[in-house]
């Protein structure tokens, strides 16, 4: 097994729990677990329900723009993402429509209730990190 492969297999196994595991944080998890200091930790706590995770984001103005506050630093914005890039994707212009992503090489995962699971929409952002 590769670390994606078993980041992903460890990170199905926790329940979700909006602010420790939803469809951001697990982007900081993935970044923690490549060994870079946690990007989301001053997030981790911050709301513990769906609407308070909407605040948040609307108070960013976007999924993209929160996520973008929370790549590490020697991550790069990338057009064409690969395996290990995270990501935002959706609707443009819907923000209750945009959720945090990771490629696997095929396309993007997102972390769902019960785990991870593909999901086809436009990338609105991307990065290798």
């Amino acid at each position: 097994m590769d670390a994606l492969s078993d980041f992903l297999r460890q990170n199905n196994t926790r329940p979700w729990q909006p602010g420790t595991v939803d469809c951001c944080m697990v982007l900081a998890d993935w970044a923690v677990w490549l060994g870079h200091p946690d990007p989301g930790a001053h997030l981790r706590g911050a709301y513990d329900s769906d609407e308070g995770f909407r605040a948040i984001i609307a108070a960013a103005g976007s999924v993209s723009a929160l996520v973008a506050q929370c790549v590490p630093p020697s991550g790069k914005r990338i057009q064409h993402p690969q395996r290990g890039a995270i990501g935002v994707i959706g609707s443009p212009s819907n923000i209750h429509r945009q959720f945090g992503a990771v490629h696997d090489g095929s396309g993007w995962l997102v972390r769902m209730h019960g785990g991870f699971d593909r999901m086809t929409a436009k990338t609105l952002a991307a990065w290798r990190i």
